[in-house]
Order: C-alpha cells, then sequence, then structure tokens
C-alpha cells in the first residue's frame, strides 16, 4: 500500500499529534491506525520531528515506510500563517497537527488537556477530536481487540504516566 492509499479510501482522515502516537506504540497498538476500517492517519512533518526517541521513531518510521501512516507537509499559506501564529501559544507538532485539521476538515488525536484542547475545541469543535482513549474504543467496536486487552493495555499506560479517567472500556461501551 502507498502512502496515498493510506488515505484515499478512508471516510475520516486524522491528524495524529506525538502522544497519541507514542501512546500507541508503548503499548504495541499502533496498528490501529491503519486497522481502522474507514479511517486513515496522517502525521505532520512536525509531529514526525518531535519523535526522538530512537525505539519509537523506528516504529513510526517503519509505519511510514509500508504505506500504514502517511506524513503531510503544510503547504497552503493561510494554513502556514496559522501555523506560525500558533506557534507562539503551542508546540511545533500541536500547531501542526491544529493548522492543518483548521484548513483540511480533518479530525486531529490530541491528549493533551491544556492549551492545544482549547484551541482544538474553539478552532474546530468536538466532534472532531479522536484521542487515545476514542481510538482505543473504536478498535474494539471494529472486534480489533477485546476489552481485556484495552483494560491490559489501559494499565500499561498508566505504569507510563498516562492515566485515562475511568476504570475499564466497558464503562465507555455502555
Amino acid at each position: 500500500m502507498t502512502p496515498a492509499e493510506t488515505t484515499e479510501h478512508a471516510h475520516r482522515i486524522v491528524i495524529a499529534d506525538a502522544n497519541v502516537l507514542i501512546n500507541l506504540i508503548h503499548v504495541s497498538r499502533l496498528s490501529i491506525c491503519w486497522n481502522l476500517p474507514g479511517y486513515g492517519f496522517v502525521a505532520p512533518e512536525h509531529v514526525h520531528e518531535e519523535i526522538t526517541n530512537v525505539g519509537q521513531r523506528a516504529v513510526l518510521d517503519e509505519a511510514l515506510t509500508q504505506g500504514h501512516l502517511r506524513t503531510e507537509a503544510i503547504t497552503d499559506p493561510a494554513a502556514i500563517q496559522l501555523f506560525a501564529d500558533l506557534t507562539a501559544r503551542l508546540g511545533r507538532g500541536e500547531a501542526a497537527c491544529l493548522a492543518l485539521a483548521v484548513h483540511t476538515g480533518w479530525a486531529v488525536a490530541p491528549d493533551e488537556k491544556g492549551r492545544f484542547r482549547k484551541e482544538v475545541l474553539s478552532r474546530i469543535g468536538n466532534d472532531r477530536i479522536v484521542g487515545t482513549a476514542d481510538l482505543f474504543v473504536l478498535a474494539i467496536r471494529c472486534r480489533l481487540l477485546t476489552i481485556q486487552e484495552a483494560d491490559a493495555d489501559k494499565v500499561s499506560l498508566e505504569s507510563r504516566r498516562f492515566v485515562m479517567p475511568f476504570q475499564s472500556f466497558s464503562e465507555l461501551l455502555t
């Protein structure tokens, strides 16, 4: 599959921020990104640059090489201007995600609760946010994961300081 094919047939394109990609890599679930039916995932070039851990970068680069994900450059002049404006308040990866989301209509995958989330909510709204927990719920619904597997991954992520505000994914599926 070529990088263009990664998103060519997707109904919903999601721009992944570094923290979501890293969370998925931590629990060996990056494949959720290319196995969710109807979804395609892109990582802005600035997000790719943010992932500097050698092991994490190798996993991400392999997914990119295989065409499972693709990188996206900011080329639209209005998006470039928004990116420049946002970098005064956000990190470069976050700013790139939001600038692309605003100008493409795509969804964004952040996990931050602070300034970035506020900017995302004010500029594109809640219906275009797909965080780590949302991806796990989608994967469970598509039978890519069981609730038990997702709950085990939740525990693993908590040991890495990413805490989701529920006890079990079963709570989100009722």
